[in-house]
C-alpha cells in the first residue's frame, strides 16, 4: 500500500511517499482503507522529533485523525463491521499512521449519513480539544467565555460547543473566519491594537473565563494574523481578572510561569456525541483545501504558515466522491 512516512527527524521534507505493508489490527483495534486524514500542527511536532523517546524508533507514520471504511477488526471487536463507514483518532506510533491506503485505529464511531468522509476527519482532534477544554476550564452556562484565536479549527469548534452549551461567546478572529462566526451567535472582534479594550466594551465589564486557541508565533500587532498565545495570555488573566479562569491549548510554557490552566489529555471517549452533533450541523470544522498524498509538501507549507484558512485534509484517489474533490484539490 501507499503510505506516507519519515526515517529521520527534522522539517516536512524528510516525509516520503513510499510503498510499506498493510499494518495488521491488534487486539481491540480496526483497520480502514482510508479516504481521508486529517492534518494538524502536531504532525509537523512529530516530524520534528516531539514524543521521540517515547514512541518506538523510526521509520514512522504521519497523521492522527482519520475516516474511512472497516476493512479488518482486531481481536474482541464487536461494535463495527467490515464496510461500515467510520471516524476517529488513528495509531501513530508504528512505520505507518493516518496518512496512508489503510490504518489502524485505536477509538472509533460511525460517521453519520449527512457527513462526508472528509468533514469526519476534519473532526477528531479539534472536537476532542476543544470538548476537554470547556470542561477543564469549568464554563457554565449563561457566563461569558472569550475565546481567543477562534479562527483556528479549534478556536470555532470550542465556540460552537460552547454557544451549544449556552454559554455566551466573544470570539477573537481574523477577517477569514469572522463572518462565519458572528453568523453562529458569537460576538466578534479583531486581533491587534485595542483588543482588551473592544472586548470590554463588548463585555460590558470582564469576561468571566477566557479560553487561549490561538498558534504560538503568530503576531499580535496586525489585525488580520493570528496573536501570540503567549503574548495574549497576560491580557486574557486581565480580563478575567484571574489566571486560574485562563486555559490556552497551546503555550503551556507561558502557562506554567503565569499560573494559567493548561488541558493536554486526549481521550476520545465522546467520538459518538460528536458525530450525532456533526449529523445535526452544531459541530463542523471549516474544510480549506484537500490534497493527496503526494502533495504533501504543499500541505505541509500551507499549514505552517498558520493561515490555512480552515482544516487541510489528505483525501486518498479512491475516496468517495473524486470527481467532486477534483476541482478542490490544489
Amino acid at each position: 500500500m501507499k503510505a506516507l512516512q519519515f526515517d529521520r527527524f527534522g522539517s516536512p521534507d524528510v516525509i516520503a511517499l513510499r510503498d510499506v505493508p498493510q499494518p495488521q489490527p491488534g487486539p481491540g483495534q480496526i483497520r480502514i482503507a482510508v479516504r481521508a486524514c486529517g492534518l494538524t500542527p502536531a504532525d509537523w511536532h512529530l516530524v520534528d522529533g516531539l514524543l521521540a523517546d517515547h514512541l518506538p524508533p523510526l521509520p514512522r507514520g504521519l497523521g492522527l485523525e482519520i475516516a474511512g471504511t472497516v476493512d479488518a477488526l482486531g481481536e474482541g471487536v464487536t461494535d463495527v463491521r467490515i464496510g461500515d463507514r467510520v471516524f476517529g483518532p488513528a495509531t501513530f506510533d508504528g512505520p505507518t499512521a493516518g496518512a496512508a491506503e489503510y490504518a489502524l485505529m485505536p477509538a472509533w464511531a460511525h460517521i453519520p449519513a449527512g457527513v462526508t468522509t472528509e468533514q469526519a476527519a476534519a473532526l477528531p482532534m479539534a472536537a476532542e480539544t476543544a470538548r476537554r477544554a470547556l470542561d477543564d476550564l469549568e464554563v457554565q452556562s449563561g457566563e461569558l467565555l472569550l475565546v481567543h484565536g477562534a479562527g483556528s479549527t479549534v478556536g470555532e469548534a470550542s465556540v460552537r460547543l460552547a454557544l451549544h452549551r449556552g454559554i455566551r461567546v466573544i470570539a477573537t478572529a481574523g477577517h477569514t473566519r469572522a463572518a462565519a462566526l458572528k453568523e453562529i451567535g458569537a460576538q466578534v472582534t479583531a486581533y491587534g491594537e485595542g483588543m482588551a479594550e473592544r472586548i470590554k466594551a463588548l463585555a460590558g465589564g470582564h469576561v468571566d473565563r477566557a479560553l487561549d486557541t490561538a498558534p504560538t508565533g503568530g503576531r499580535i500587532d496586525r489585525a488580520d494574523q493570528p496573536a501570540p498565545a503567549g503574548g495574549s495570555l497576560p491580557t486574557l488573566i486581565e480580563l478575567t481578572g484571574d489566571p486560574d479562569r485562563v486555559l490556552t491549548v497551546s503555550d503551556f510554557a507561558a502557562a506554567a510561569d503565569l499560573g494559567v490552566r493548561i488541558t493536554t489529555e486526549m481521550r476520545y471517549d465522546r467520538m459518538d456525541e460528536f458525530a450525532r452533533l456533526a449529523d445535526d450541523g452544531i459541530l463542523v470544522v471549516p474544510i480549506a483545501r484537500t490534497y493527496t498524498l503526494d502533495q504533501i509538501q504543499k500541505a505541509a507549507k500551507l499549514s505552517q504558515s498558520r493561515r490555512p484558512g480552515g482544516k487541510l485534509v489528505l483525501v486518498m484517489l479512491n475516496c468517495d466522491h473524486p470527481a467532486a474533490l477534483a476541482g478542490k484539490v490544489t
